[in-house]
């Protein structure tokens, strides 16, 4: 599979059975799985009202603040209590835990990663200077703030803020690199998890 590009702003909006939001979906692989089935997914969720966060058994997962006052996550059962109020500071935690998310002000958005716990592995993490990232077999980048190139050995993809690049099946790295010095990307790799634990 060759690398996609994507753009926050052609994602197609789908509001949440609930009503207490709606997602923006960037992945979900591999192609055509359900919400049961997907090995990773990588989406954009805007949270309109307080209200439990949905289940997901057996999927670890990783969510970020981009924009807004942010929310508190509470569940007494793991001893949760968290305040998801400083943007770009990703938080992990177990999809099976039953949380509660109250919102702090406004409507936030959030960056949210999910991946099969018992296969995959993600690392999130939020790059404001130059950085080499090795090849990862599965992966996505998105410029949140200023201007970055990623350079590869095909092809040198320039990247906008609130535009990205993901991959899949196929190993991918990149050097990348900010316009300035108040530029930040958000750099998701997804490994087996066996190759994490060699």
């Amino acid at each position: 599979m060759t690398v996609q590009r994507f753009a926050i702003e052609h994602l197609l909006s789908m509001p949440w059975k609930n009503g207490g939001g709606a997602t923006r979906e960037i992945v979900c692989q591999p192609p055509g799985a359900g919400m049961d089935a997907f090995d990773w997914r990588v989406s954009i969720a805007t949270i309109d009202r307080p209200g439990p966060f949905s289940a997901f058994p057996g999927i670890a997962r990783t969510i970020m603040l981009l924009e807004g006052c942010g929310v508190r996550l509470r569940s007494a059962q793991a001893g949760i209590d968290h305040k998801l109020d400083t943007p770009l500071s990703p938080f992990d935690f177990d999809g099976s835990t039953a949380l509660d998310c109250d919102l702090l002000g406004g409507t936030p958005t959030d960056f949210n990663v999910m991946v099969r716990a018992d296969r995959l592995a993600a690392q999130c993490r939020v790059l404001r200077a130059a950085h080499a990232m090795p090849p990862a077999p599965h992966g996505l980048l998105l410029a949140v703030a200023g201007e970055w190139t990623a350079d590869s050995d095909d092809a040198s993809r320039p990247l906008k803020a609130g535009e990205g690049v993901w991959w899949a099946d196929t190993p991918f790295g990149a050097r990348l690199t900010p316009s300035g010095d108040d530029a930040a990307l958000i750099a998701v790799r997804i490994e087996p998890r066996q190759a994490l634990q060699r």
